[in-house]
């Protein structure tokens, strides 16, 4: 799993058939410090995440297993919602805290 942000969307009206009714975000690599980095991954959304949030994502094949995603031809997966960060116990994010 790696940490990530949710910095946009992805509309394809053509695309295979197994992709659709599936939200696709694009998520930006995060440090644990919440801190961008500079890359990036098209994900599909299987937990309701939206702009803005921070999120777990898994890619390869493990992006398969999930209930939204399998048998479909996808390479990474939005598993989570992140609500805390805590780093040797100081919280480095809180989603409370984002605004």
């Amino acid at each position: 799993m790696k940490l990530g942000k949710v910095i946009g969307t992805v509309v394809a009206t053509r695309k295979d058939d197994k992709l659709d009714g599936l939200r696709m975000y694009v998520v930006q690599d995060i440090s644990p410090e919440v801190k961008g980095k500079d890359a990036f991954v098209v994900a599909v959304d299987a937990v309701g995440a939206g702009v803005g949030e921070v999120v777990l994502y898994a890619s390869g094949s493990s992006a398969r297993q999930t209930k939204e995603t399998d048998g479909r031809p996808v390479d990474a997966v939005i598993m989570a919602i992140v609500d805390t960060v805590d780093l040797g116990g100081k919280l480095a994010y809180h989603k409370a805290n984002e605004g």
